[in-house]
This record gives structure tokens, sequence and C-alpha cells, in this order.
């Protein structure tokens, strides 16, 4: 919908959502009307270099045509039904995500955080059968983030976050272990757990991947132990890290896995794949979704695969999220750290800088990036962007961080 064709200004366009909507979110200062490719365009048809694609969304880029097209004539044809009829989206994609990943069922969901929830719910359920009713007990990270609702925001391990203050004691049933450290993990376990849970790169805790033995130890330590492995790849999967999936660059295979975001190449659809072994706690009657599995949604994921894999944009994000890296590290003032695995791409400050601040110096250079705290800048961009975009990122983020130093040090001899 274009603005023109609304009557309204961009401004009163503000004011309808600062009346009538709960914001919960701190708004960009403009109307997106448009986006495409890299690029988003606001009210007056200006661009903006887009290196946080709907958080993680946008893998093939913004209003990609074959994901455009794939909706289109998908809404045509049969927007909605549920789950009794069979659907020809379902059933291709349910094809093409097991075997493009290597894993043996999947159960669609509608968001990152419902894909949680039923990874969840299947681990507890599968343990509590299979080994008695206190089998129930997962670990997951300090500092993870795995959604909104409240399996997954118990299951986060942040408990000073704003994300669970005021919300009452989490539900029971987890515990947190320091992520990259084995030990940690294996002394948190108790007789009564089922499962380690985590992220293969931490987002919302500041983007920090996990390391090679950390994971492979956590795949032996369930083998041996009779423990499922959950990995939570809402954010890391589907090309983003430099490979399909995040697990498959540390040699592995998850019991369950998680995913959303990417997925539907900007529709609303999550998932969890699991074993066929695993896949069994879910019965008939024993969860469900009405939305889940929408056969607009399953179409334009299928068209978002066929783009992120005959375009090799996993190979892209692997090669260029490195040039990127390595660049924001040598070039970028005032930081501790760049890192990241692919296109997953996270700056530390070291304290002179305040994130939130160079984020928003980006935003007035019409770069659009996200913060984590006071400390950290996360780039999640399409998986299209290429090594001139990058320098682009790179020259504009530089000066942002020397702007945001200097507001910083004039309040501080202010104060």
């Amino acid at each position: 919908m274009k603005l023109s064709d609304t009557g309204f200004t961009a401004e009163e366009i503000k004011e309808k959502v600062n009346k009538y909507m709960i914001e919960t979110y701190e708004r960009f200062d403009f109307v997106a009307q448009r986006g495409e490719g890299m690029y988003l365009y606001d009210e007056n048809d200006e661009p903006y270099l887009d290196f946080y694609a709907g958080v993680a969304v946008n893998a093939a880029g913004n209003c990609n045509e074959h994901v455009v097209k794939a909706v289109q004539e998908q809404a045509a044809d049969l927007m909605q039904t549920f789950n009794y009829p069979y659907t020809i989206p379902q059933a291709l994609l349910a094809e093409k995500i097991c075997t493009t990943i290597g894993m043996d069922k999947i159960f669609y969901q509608n968001t990152g955080t419902e894909a949680n929830e039923a990874m969840i719910k299947m681990a507890r359920k599968y343990g509590i059968e299979k080994y008695g009713p206190s089998r129930y007990h997962i670990v997951t990270a300090a500092q993870s983030f795995h959604g909104r609702t409240f399996g997954s925001m118990s299951a986060t391990g942040q408990p000073d976050n704003a994300c669970q203050i005021g919300f009452g004691p989490m539900e029971q049933g987890f515990s947190y272990a320091e992520f990259n450290n084995l030990q940690s993990f294996i002394d948190a376990c108790t007789e009564d757990t089922i499962a380690f849970m985590v992220e293969p790169v931490q987002g919302e805790g500041g983007v920090h991947p996990a390391t090679k033995e950390f994971l492979t130890g956590l795949r032996r330590y369930c083998d041996e132990h009779d423990m499922l492995l959950l990995l939570d790849e809402v954010q890391s999967g589907w090309g983003r890290t430099g490979n399909i999936m995040s697990y498959m660059n540390y040699g592995i295979k998850p019991d369950i896995v998680s995913m959303a975001k990417a997925l539907g190449g900007g529709m609303p659809i999550g998932a969890i794949c699991a074993t066929e072994e695993v896949s069994k706690a879910f019965t008939p009657g024993s969860h469900g979704s009405t939305f889940g599995g929408h056969p607009v949604c399953c179409a334009a994921a299928l068209a978002e695969i066929d783009e992120l894999l005959k375009n090799d944009l996993p190979g892209n994000a692997k090669e260029v999220g490195s040039y990127f890296i390595e660049r924001l590290g040598k070039e970028i003032p005032h930081i501790k750290e760049a890192r990241g695995q692919g296109l997953f791409v996270g700056v530390e400050f070291d304290g002179s800088v305040n994130a939130v601040e160079v984020k928003h110096e980006c935003f007035k250079r019409h770069l659009l990036i996200t913060a984590i705290g006071d400390d950290v800048i996360r780039m999640v961009p399409p998986l299209i962007v290429n090594k001139e975009q990058c320098d682009q990122a790179v020259d504009i983020i530089r000066e942002a961080a020397e702007a945001a130093f200097a507001k910083n040090k004039a309040n501080s001899k202010v104060a």
C-alpha cells in the first residue's frame, strides 16, 4: 500500500500508530513503503541500505520477485484451510526441507517462538513417555534467547531481560549453563535432564558463535546419556551462517531443530524438524496449529528456498560475511571485537561508544542495523549483499561510531 493511495501524510500515519497501537518497539522514524533487494524505501522514495532484513528474515532480498509471484499465485488458488485436507504447498515444502537439511519429519508453526515451544513440548513428551514422569528437565544457555511465549521465555537464559521481568515466575524445568562451556552444561544436568537446548549462534546474547568443541561435545554427551540435542536455528538457519543450517558447519545433526525467519522469505512461518524416533512423541491431539502450514506461507517458503539454493546464497554469506567481519574489525573505531558466522555479524564496542547511538547515527545516514543493549550492534543483511555494499556499510558505521563517540565525550564534559 502506497501512502499516496491512503490520502494521509506520513505524520498522520505515525500519529495513528501512537494513538491506537500498544507500542513496545523503538521505531525508525520513517514510513516503509516498499522494499527491493538490498533496500527499503521511505515515504519520499528515499532508499535505506538494509542490513537488518526484517531481523534476519528477507534472506533472498526484500520483495524477491519469485517469492512475491508464489504468494500471489497461491493466494488466488487457496488462501487458507485447516490441516484436515492435504495441501500441495505443505507437501512439497515438507519434502524440500527434510531432504535439504537431512531430517526425517517436520511440524509447521507460524513463528520462531512457536517453533521453540513445539520443540520443548516434543522433547518433554518424548522424555516422559520413554523414561518416566520426571524426565523433562532441559539445560539451556545463559544469555540465550528463545522467544516470548512462556515456554520459550522460560528457556531464555536472561532473567534480567525485559522479556522476562514483570511476568511472574517462569515455567519450571529449565536450568541455565555457560555458553561455550561444555563442563558447565554437564554440571547442570540431573538424573531428570532430557535435553540440551542451544542456539548455534547466540543472537540476542550478543552474536556469539558456538565453538566446534562445544557443539560436538554436547552431541557426544547426549548420545552417551540418552538425551536429546535441541538446536534453535530461528535466526541462524537457511543460509545465514555460510551453510544451509548452522549445525552443518559443525558436522553434527540435532534430534530436533527449530526454524522460522528466513524460511518464509517475508511471510510468517516456523517449523521444527525431528528424527523419526523423536517425532513419534507427537500424536493426534497432542499439538496443533490453525495457521501452521498456511498454504500461502508454504508457497513463499518453497520459492525462498529455491532462491537460496539456486543462487548459492549460503556460499555468498560465507564469502562476503568473512570479508565484512574482517573489514569491521580493522576499520571501526572504539570496538572490542567484530565477530560472527557468515552474515550473522556483531560488533562489540569498548564502552566509549553506545551501540544504540551508533544505530541512530547509522539511520541518519540511511543504513539500517539493530543494537543489542548498549554494547553491540548486529547486522543480518539479505544474503544477496555484495562486497561493495559491505564497504558502504563499513564507511557509514565508522562515521556513526565517531559521531557517537563525540556525542558521548561532549555529554561527559557537561556532566
